[in-house]
């Protein structure tokens, strides 16, 4: 047995931090599925942006689109983007039907201009799922405070939901309530809760990247901020998907909204580089990782010791992190702002070249006319 399929039957989902119509069309994405023990992927307009800029392969459908007199730089990149969702979608259906639909899922990320805006992020959401119309896709909803509201409302209306952009404790508390609101809502309504599917995206490798800036280059607690907070939420995770609330909604068919390791790529040489995979192993967990991660775990990761689910340890490393003056608090909330103006500074060079492209084909075309 691989090393990726001992990280699989230790209850870790691997689903890759990447998509790409070269990955897709050249088999690359089957491949990984067939022999990694990949069961799921994701998307974000950093990941499309660097699919599209760098390939040709969508070059065709550029054009096709152009003539057909459809040349808005959105429109354009949705039309790009959830071919590409379709087609990833297709080839984790196998896995979605062997789960019972409990994984194989791709993701699609609502633009981020609206992550400060909860009603313009429902109407895209419910745009895109009815656009794509296929169970096994979860559409991405940032966890700022306006995405949580976004979140709840999604859920009651039956949009299976990627938490993403996730980072703080407290933060991830309301996006627990939103589901578990969101599902009794549904049902209050009438509706069927059985067939709704949710992750919550927990960032990792950021937090230590931020935290190390503020620790002493000699304190024994850099690299260690980030699976303490992790921990502490699987923690949090456990306690919630139990008890008496979560018992009548399990009972009705609902399923728990499970945790998502993101942003597992190693980003301090001096660090193992495994360590947000080898650290967090538990069950019924999401670890989305990049190509690069993916290719070192089935060289030489190890499944030894599973993560340990009480979080005494954590809490005496984030106490202790605390008394040195590191502000938690304030790294993930710097942390959120700054992935979404990330995220739409990459949509916003997405459409550009989008536009430069479709110039391009129009120049050309006019050239050869």
């Amino acid at each position: 047995m691989g090393r990726l399929q001992q990280l699989h039957e230790a209850g870790v989902s691997i689903w890759l931090d990447s998509l790409s119509r070269d990955l897709l069309e050249g088999g690359g994405f089957e491949r990984m599925i067939r022999e990694f023990a990949v069961t799921g992927a994701t998307s974000n307009p950093t990941i499309f942006a660097k699919a599209i800029t760098t390939s040709d392969r969508y070059d065709g459908q550029l054009r096709q689109l152009q003539a057909a007199g459809i040349d808005d730089p959105q429109a354009v990149f949705f039309a790009l983007a959830l071919d590409d969702i379709a087609q990833a979608a297709a080839l984790l259906r196998p896995s979605y039907e062997r789960s019972q639909s409990r994984d194989g899922f791709v993701s699609f990320e609502c633009t981020p201009d609206l992550a400060d805006d909860a009603e313009g992020t429902v109407e895209q959401a419910l745009e895109l799922s009815h656009r794509l119309g296929l169970p096994n896709v979860l559409i991405k909803v940032p966890a700022t405070a306006a995405g949580v509201v976004a979140i709840e409302e999604l859920t009651a209306r039956g949009v299976n939901v990627n938490v993403t952009l996730l980072f703080a404790l407290d933060r991830y508390e309301e996006v627990i309530e939103a589901y578990l609101t969101g599902l009794e809502r549904r049902l209050a309504a009438g509706g069927e809760i059985g067939d709704l599917t949710s992750v919550a995206s927990l960032f990792v490798s950021r937090v230590d990247t931020k935290a190390d800036a503020v620790l002493p280059s000699e304190s024994p607690l850099r690299g260690r901020i980030a699976v303490a907070n992790a921990i502490r939420a699987y923690h949090l995770y456990r306690t919630r998907f139990a008890g008496s609330r979560w018992q009548r909604l399990r009972a009705l068919g609902a399923r728990p909204q499970r945790l998502l390791w993101a942003s597992t790529g190693v980003k301090n040489p001096a660090y193992h580089d495994l360590l947000y995979v080898e650290c967090l192993i538990a069950p019924d967990v999401i670890n989305t990782m990049p190509e690069a991660t993916l290719f070192t775990f089935r060289d030489h990761g190890s499944v030894v010791d599973p993560m340990d689910s009480e979080p005494g340890e954590a809490e005496r490393i984030l106490d202790a992190a605390a008394r040195s003056g590191l502000d938690l608090d304030a790294i993930t909330a710097e942390l959120e702002r700054e992935g979404v103006e990330s995220f739409c500074s990459s949509y916003g060079e997405l459409l550009h070249c989008i536009e430069t492209k479709l110039a391009a084909i129009s120049g050309h075309a006019t050239v050869s006319s």
